[in-house]
């Protein structure tokens, strides 16, 4: 019942209210964003979603404005990287405008992070379960190190999330998310349990 009803629920109603509420913050970090380097406001990014469909991934703009590969993990103390930028990275603050992709249907509060098409070659046939729920702005693995471990560490937690997805799960995600947000993710670097 949680999972195909109540969480569609409660992303819809919190996305929605989270937008209102931040909207004049949104407007406040668009105008920063404008000031601090020449582009758009926004990054949008091809993703793969559930079942394998893609769409674009909504953030603010944390880099240059330039061609770059899409594949490569990019860290705070790239020079690419805005000074604006830095600030949006550190706080999570640039993966706010994903509220507008929860809406639109494309994504989750909590779930699976949405894979970068060029990555699907990657990944072995478990790992793909992934693709069988909503990928979401925060997930296992985002709170077990993210950037910070492997891809194929990553595509383990999404399997453990897939296979044990329950209420309790997603709520611990989420305070875990916010204990990262005040204390950083370097703090939380976890190996999944068949990757140590």
């Amino acid at each position: 019942m949680y999972k195909r009803f109540f969480k569609l629920f409660f992303d819809i109603i919190a996305s929605l209210l989270l937008v209102i509420l931040l909207l004049p913050f949104f407007i406040i970090i668009a105008l920063m964003i404008k000031l601090d380097s020449s582009g758009p406001i926004f990054y949008l990014s091809e993703r793969v979603g559930k079942d394998g469909n893609t769409f674009y991934l909504y953030k603010f703009r944390t880099m240059l404005d330039k061609e770059r590969q899409t594949n490569v993990q990019v860290f705070a103390d790239s020079p690419e990287v805005t000074r604006i930028g830095k600030i949006l990275r550190r706080l999570k603050i640039d993966e706010l405008p994903q509220l507008l992709n929860v809406l639109r249907g494309d994504l989750s509060l909590i779930g699976p992070r949405p894979c970068l098409k060029s990555l699907l070659g990657k990944m072995d046939e478990n790992s793909k379960v992934r693709f069988d729920v909503r990928p979401g702005m925060t997930g296992l693995a985002q709170v077990n190190g993210n950037i910070h471990i492997e891809w194929e560490e990553r595509w383990a937690y999404d399997v453990e999330y897939v296979n044990n997805l329950k209420l309790i799960l997603d709520l611990k995600i989420l305070f875990k998310t916010i204990a990262i947000v005040l204390l950083g993710e370097e703090k939380f670097v976890k190996k999944p349990n068949n990757k140590k």
